[in-house]
């Protein structure tokens, strides 16, 4: 795993605009391909291999939670608790996950948490990525398979009817990710339709969620985290399966920190996981306390010797988790040096390929450098 230094392309920003990309330079500077990531074949079969452990541990992880009572531990509203323990037990469809991994190419990936419910980065991981290499490195590969197979877990749907998607629409990395996995699905051959979060009601006569033009919400994907959509004023009306919502009800349990004393309890000393705890005083050595509900980087705090890095945010309230702290690879080239995240991917239950993230700090945040990779 190599960090090499390249000339930007000419015309970039035009055709990443062109593709629906066009978030690329938010806060200045977000697509960065003045570097690139160089792995080996070897080094890629590593990540593909892990993610798929990883991500079959999570699902033992989930039956181990519900068959034991564990909800409480998660922070889940009492009231969802059977929807979540029906989703399971159904096995409710699940389109897509993103692994945070720490990892310098040598030894085991180190697995971070899971956005096992609205991970975003799709855009760049999937599509900019790709048309960078055709361009720049054309007889190379790339981890990254993620268009095809979102394509065809689609097409494994198993409910039929309109497919509603919906975000909140002021925000255009999540408006960028909504579409192109809408397109993804009318790829896949189903009937869709897009809107804001804030348009979706409740017909109290027929009993059913409903649009704004009063289109009965039979399949809803929401890029709307499920810890938020419980806490609505209208989510009573989500206890029931009524609706099918994507992701599923039981991806509460995976997108939550919670997950990482579980899998450790489940797995412990397994080469892809972190000691973690929900108990401060059992972590030796240097640790990250994370709410159970962080996103994007918000309320981190790593504890290095006597240095102690945080974050702020609108989290915490909720409790905290202690994981064992693993630092990110680190690479200087005397210009821009950077801590490094390998996101990768899981489509169904495959892994599909990764996008590498960059920052000055060990916190990887909203604002953290996107950079192309590619393996020989």
């Amino acid at each position: 795993m190599e960090r090499i230094s390249l000339q930007p392309r000419s015309g970039w920003q035009q055709q990443f605009e062109q593709l629906g990309f066009s978030y690329h330079s938010i806060d200045g500077l977000y697509w960065d391909e003045r570097y690139a990531y160089r792995f080996t074949e070897q080094q890629i079969d590593v990540l593909e291999q892990a993610t798929e452990d990883l991500h079959q541990m999570c699902l033992q992880a989930v039956d181990h939670v519900l068959r034991h009572g564990m909800q409480e531990r998660f922070s889940i509203p009492p009231n969802f608790w059977q929807r979540v323990e029906q989703s399971w037990r159904e096995r409710e469809f699940s389109l897509y996950g993103r692994f945070d991994l720490s990892w310098n190419g040598q030894g085991a990936p180190k697995m971070l948490e899971y956005n096992a419910d609205t991970p975003t980065g799709l855009v760049e991981s999937s599509v900019a990525q790709w048309y960078w290499l055709q361009d720049v490195f054309p007889e190379a590969d790339q981890f990254n398979s993620i268009h095809e197979k979102l394509i065809a877990q689609w097409q494994r749907f198993p409910h039929k009817g309109m497919l509603h998607f919906a975000c909140i629409m002021q925000n255009e990395e999540d408006e960028g990710n909504l579409s192109y996995l809408r397109d993804t699905a009318i790829q896949a051959g189903l009937t869709t339709r897009q809107l804001c979060v804030e348009q979706i009601g409740w017909d109290a006569q027929r009993a059913r969620l409903v649009d704004d033009v009063d289109l009965v919400i039979d399949n809803l994907f929401k890029l709307y985290p499920w810890e938020w959509l419980s806490r609505e004023a209208f989510s009573t009306h989500l206890e029931q399966p009524d609706t099918r919502i994507i992701e599923p009800a039981w991806k509460m349990i995976l997108s939550n920190k919670a997950i990482l004393p579980v899998l450790w309890e489940l797995f412990p000393g397994h080469p892809n996981l972190l000691p973690a705890f929900f108990d401060r005083w059992r972590i030796q050595g240097d640790y990250v306390k994370k709410p159970l509900y962080s996103r994007e980087g918000e309320n981190i705090s790593i504890y290095r010797g006597s240095e102690v890095i945080h974050t702020d945010g609108e989290y915490g309230a909720e409790g905290f988790v202690y994981q064992a702290f693993a630092p990110q690879a680190f690479f200087d080239d005397g210009i821009t040096p950077a801590y490094t995240s390998i996101g990768s991917w899981v489509i169904g239950d495959q892994a599909a390929g990764i996008g590498i993230r960059e920052d000055a700090t060990l916190i990887t945040k909203n604002t953290s450098r996107f950079v192309p990779h590619y393996f020989e």
